[in-house]
């Protein structure tokens, strides 16, 4: 009879275990409001959906803007060949360095949300200063519609446009995509499942903006107005920022934990440091983490093969 009673409770205590698990989300993340999530009500697909499209909207700008620069230096700013060559150099240059301090910034200081968010509202700033430098008229390269020299003060807010637009650039690349795989349960067998298919649906976002910036963008451009196609692109941003800020009450949030360059660092700077010191021969006297850290995580057991 005892044991019957032992058994049933094992079963009660197991069930519910299982429904704990399915009703919340133990991966250490939590809601808008700080609190552990509910299953039902955040992440997976509906809160991806949100991130998928300012993914697509953000390639849109970006290849739109970056495909035609070098015939808008030399059509519209009346640089030469090589002047507007040497600018897209720069451009690109500091657009790919960027995510580096973009990263730093979420993964130590803001978290992966507010670096989006705060990254976006600068892209969309570049991207409205871009469309001011074509139509307010005291920004427009020329009064008429034929000029020898563009306007200082186009040239001036047009390369500010473009650099605020990097900075933008450097807080979406290594946020966001990340933010979008927060938002699935590696510990739960659908969620994990539905996981792969979110970078399928991903890389369709981020390549129907790509195709679009360089075809429809570029057609635009080319056939209609240089400031029509800047409506368009701020339109597109604005609108993707509108949407990713209402899917805030189902996003799961990661709170930062420090930037991973950190201790790299330190290891670094401790093995330099310590490069004379005796070997111990025993592994258990080396330092790795603290010990209240040793049961958090998995440690690499240590071997001779590499030395």
């Amino acid at each position: 009879m005892e044991q019957t009673k032992g058994n049933e409770m094992r079963n009660i205590n197991v069930t519910g275990d299982h429904d704990d698990d399915e009703k919340w989300v133990y991966d250490s993340s939590v809601d808008h409001k700080g609190r552990l999530p509910l299953r039902a009500s955040t992440g997976a697909w509906k809160a991806s959906l949100f991130i998928i499209a300012i993914e697509f909207s953000e390639r849109l700008s970006y290849f739109g803007i970056a495909t035609s620069l070098i015939i808008y230096l030399t059509k519209v700013i009346h640089q030469d060949l090589k002047t507007a060559a040497r600018s897209v150099n720069y451009w690109a240059g500091v657009t790919t360095l960027m995510p580096l301090f973009g990263g730093f910034v979420a993964d130590a200081y803001l978290g992966r949300f507010f670096t989006v968010l705060c990254s976006t509202f600068v892209y969309l700033l570049g991207l409205i200063l871009l469309t001011m430098s074509w139509f307010v008229p005291s920004l427009k390269a020329c009064e008429g519609d034929v000029c020898a020299e563009p306007r200082k003060a186009h040239e001036v807010a047009f390369f500010l446009a473009i650099y605020l637009i990097s900075i933008g650039t450097g807080g979406h690349k290594p946020s966001l995509e990340s933010f979008g795989a927060d938002q699935f349960d590696d510990d739960h067998p659908q969620e994990r499942k539905n996981k792969m298919s979110f970078f399928n649906w991903w890389n369709s976002g981020l390549c129907s903006g790509l195709l679009l910036g360089v075809t429809v963008i570029v057609y635009v451009q080319d056939h209609v107005n240089w400031g029509i196609a800047d409506i368009i692109l701020t339109v597109v941003m604005a609108s993707s920022l509108l949407i990713f800020i209402i899917g805030r009450p189902y996003y799961r949030y990661r709170m930062p934990s420090g930037s991973p360059l950190t201790p790299m660092l330190q290891v670094l700077v401790a093995a330099i440091s310590k490069r004379k010191l005796p070997h111990p021969s025993n592994p258990a006297d080396l330092y790795e983490v603290p010990n209240s850290q040793k049961a958090q995580g998995r440690l690499l057991c240590h071997t001779k093969k590499l030395k």
